[in-house]
C-alpha cells in the first residue's frame, strides 16, 4: 500500500509593528532591534531616518518607505496599509516559510491612532502579528532637551494634540500645569494663542524642540507670548512645544545639545566593514558618520608567496610575525580558514601589531600580541621597541611580514638593521575604489562635511584621487603622524592627530577639538557653530 505525502502548507508571513522610538536609534528596544536584524522587509515610517537604521538591517533585506509613493508623493493611509499587506504577501510567497515584515512606527505603536485598523487588516489577511512597544517621544524628547515635565512647583502635565484638540481644553487650566503640545506648527500656534487668551501668563516659559533625540535636535527657549510666532515660521517637522515653569529650570543647552560634536557630519574614507567602531563612537559624541570607501581590498595577484609563507608559519620557519593593519590580520585569517587551520598554528610564534585596532583584530581571533609599540603607533614606533636579533636567545632569525602590495620599506629595512632576516609577503592588494556619487563629491568640495577622519596615508591619497580635496573649512583629523604627514604633503591643513593609532583615540581627539572650539566661541561671546555652518555663513555674506 502506497501513501502520498502532501507538501506542507505555506506559512503566513509575520508582520511586526515595532516602535521606532523618537529618532535616536539607540532608543530602540532590544526586541525591536532583534526583529529589524532578522526581517526580510523593513517598512519605514514618516520620520524614520533610513541612514541611521540601515546598519541594523541584515544584508539582502528590503527597505521600503511606508508613507511615500512614486516621486516621493505622500501616500494616503489606505495605500500605506496596502503596501504592508503587499510586502507580507510577497515575503510569504518567496519560499513558503512565511518570512518577517517589520512595520516601523514612529515613537510607540500605542500612540498610533490607526494601529487597531492595521492590526485588523492583517488578521483578515491571515497574517501573524506582533506588536513591540517603543520609547515614546512624549517623554524622550523633553528628556533630551533637559526639561522635566513636572517638578514640586508644577506637579502635573497635560498633553495636547493640536490637530485634534477637545473643545474648551485650555479654559480653566491651572498655571502650574505643564503643557506638552504636538501637531502641525500652525495649529499648535493657534492653540497656544488660545491658551494665552484664556488667561495663561504670556510670560510663562516655553520651549520649541525640533527633531528631538536626533543629532539635528535644536531647542529654542521663549515664552508663551512669543512661541506662536516662532511656530508660524517653522516648516520643519517633527516639532514639540512645552509650556510651563519647568522650562526655566533647563540647564544651558541641555545635556544632549552640548555634546562636543552634536550635529557634525563626519566623512569616513574607509571600507564599510571597517568603519563600525568609528561610527559608533562618533554617534556617542553626537555626530553622524558617512562612509565613503576609497579602497577595495583584494587578494594578491600571485597567491604562491602567501601560500609558502603560511606553510612556513605552520612548520616553524619564523620567530616573529608582524601585523601592521587589520587587513593583514584578515588576509591571513581567511587563508587559514581555506586551509582548515586555526589560531593554534601560532603556537611558539611571537606576534607584533601596530595600533589598537590591529591588536583587537588579533584578540578577536584568540591571539594576544607580544609586542605593541609603547609610543607612536607606526612602523617607526614598532622598530623602537622591537628587540634586536640575539643568536643566543632567538632560535630562529626570521620575521614574516604579511602586508599590502603598496607597503613602504621602512619596517623591512629597520628589522634588517636589527639583525633579522625579513620575508615581506604581499597578503593583499589595495585597489582604488570607484568615485562616490556626485552629491557626495560636491559636499566634500563645498565644505558640507564638518570633518574628515583619515585612518591611513592611502585613504588620504585615494580620497583626493576619487573625490578631490576637502574644503579648507573641513576639520582634518588623522590617526597618526605618518598619515598627517601625507595629508600635509597633499595640501591639507591637519587640525587633529590622534595620540595613538586606534579608532577610539581618533574620534576622542576630534571630540576634544570640538570641545575646544565650543569653549573658544563661548569665551568670545559667540554662538557655537559647526565648521560647515560657519563656511555657509561666510558664503552668504561674501
Amino acid at each position: 500500500m502506497s501513501t502520498t505525502q502532501n507538501p506542507p502548507a505555506a506559512r503566513p508571513a509575520t508582520v511586526a509593528f515595532v516602535g521606532a522610538g523618537p529618532g535616536d536609534p539607540g532608543l530602540l528596544t532590544v526586541r525591536g532591534a532583534e526583529l529589524i536584524a532578522t526581517a526580510d522587509t523593513v517598512i519605514l515610517d514618516e520620520f524614520t531616518d533610513p541612514d541611521r537604521l540601515t546598519p541594523l538591517v541584515r544584508q539582502g533585506a528590503r527597505i521600503v518607505a511606508a508613507t511615500a509613493g512614486e516621486h516621493d508623493v505622500e501616500l494616503p493611509r489606505a495605500a500605506r496599509m496596502r503596501r504592508v499587506i503587499r510586502e507580507a504577501r510577497a515575503t510569504a510567497a518567496q519560499d513558503g516559510r512565511g518570512g518577517l515584515v517589520v512595520r516601523l512606527i514612529d515613537g510607540c505603536p500605542a500612540a498610533f491612532s490607526l494601529l487597531g485598523e492595521e492590526l485588523e487588516e492583517c488578521r483578515r489577511e491571515g497574517l501573524q502579528i506582533e506588536v513591540v512597544p517603543g520609547v515614546p517621544a512624549l517623554t524622550a524628547v523633553p528628556t533630551y532637551a533637559g526639561i522635566s515635565l513636572t517638578d514640586p512647583s508644577s506637579p502635573a502635565a497635560t498633553i495636547w494634540c493640536a490637530d485634534h484638540p477637545p473643545a474648551g481644553l485650555s479654559s480653566g487650566l491651572a498655571d502650574d500645569v505643564t503643557v506638552l503640545l504636538l501637531g502641525s506648527p500652525s495649529r499648535m500656534a493657534d492653540l497656544l494663542e488660545d491658551l494665552s487668551a484664556q488667561g495663561r501668563d504670556p510670560g510663562t516659559p516655553a520651549a520649541l524642540i525640533h527633531a528631538g533625540t536626533t543629532t539635528a535636535q535644536h531647542t529654542r527657549v521663549s515664552t508663551l507670548g512669543e512661541v506662536g510666532a516662532l511656530l508660524r515660521g517653522e516648516v520643519r517637522q517633527p516639532v514639540m512645544v512645552l509650556v510651563g515653569h519647568t522650562v526655566a529650570a533647563r540647564s544651558a543647552g541641555g545635556w544632549f545639545e552640548t555634546k562636543p560634536l552634536i550635529g557634525w557630519r563626519v566623512l569616513i574614507p574607509r571600507t564599510k566593514d571597517q568603519a563600525d567602531a568609528l561610527l559608533g563612537r562618533l554617534a556617542g559624541y553626537g555626530a553622524v558618520g558617512e562612509v565613503v570607501p576609497t579602497i577595495s581590498v583584494e587578494p594578491p595577484r600571485s597567491p604562491g608567496a602567501m601560500a609558502r609563507a603560511i606553510t612556513g608559519l605552520v612548520t616553524g620557519r619564523y620567530e616573529w610575525i608582524g601585523f601592521t593593519s587589520v587587513n593583514a590580520v584578515r588576509a591571513v585569517r581567511e587563508r587559514f580558514a581555506e586551509l582548515g587551520l586555526d589560531a593554534r598554528a601560532f603556537a611558539g610564534l611571537r606576534i607584533a601589531a601596530v595600533g589598537g585596532v590591529t591588536a583587537q583584530a588579533l584578540r578577536d581571533w584568540g591571539l594576544e600580541p607580544d609586542l605593541i609599540p609603547s609610543g607612536e603607533q607606526s612602523a617607526h614606533g614598532l622598530l623602537a621597541d622591537w628587540p634586536p636579533y640575539d643568536r643566543d636567545l632567538d632560535p630562529i632569525n626570521r620575521v614574516l611580514l604579511p602586508r599590502a602590495d603598496i607597503a613602504t620599506d621602512t619596517l623591512v629595512a629597520g628589522l634588517q638593521g636589527l639583525g633579522w632576516e625579513v620575508e615581506d609577503v604581499t597578503a593583499y592588494r589595495t585597489v582604488r575604489a570607484a568615485p562616490p556619487p556626485a552629491p557626495v563629491r560636491e559636499a566634500i568640495k563645498r565644505g558640507s562635511f564638518d570633518a574628515v577622519l583619515f585612518t591611513s596615508s592611502s585613504t588620504v591619497r585615494n580620497l583626493i584621487g576619487i573625490a578631490g580635496k576637502p574644503h579648507p573649512s573641513t576639520v582634518i583629523a588623522c590617526i597618526g603622524p605618518a598619515t598627517a604627514k601625507t595629508a600635509t604633503e597633499n595640501g591639507l591643513s591637519v587640525a587633529v592627530v590622534a595620540p595613538e593609532a586606534s579608532a577610539e583615540a581618533l574620534v576622542d581627539a576630534l571630540a576634544e577639538h570640538g570641545r575646544q572650539r565650543a569653549a573658544a566661541a563661548a569665551e568670545a561671546g559667540q554662538a557655537v557653530t559647526r565648521p560647515s555652518a560657519r563656511h555657509r555663513r561666510r558664503q552668504g555674506t561674501s
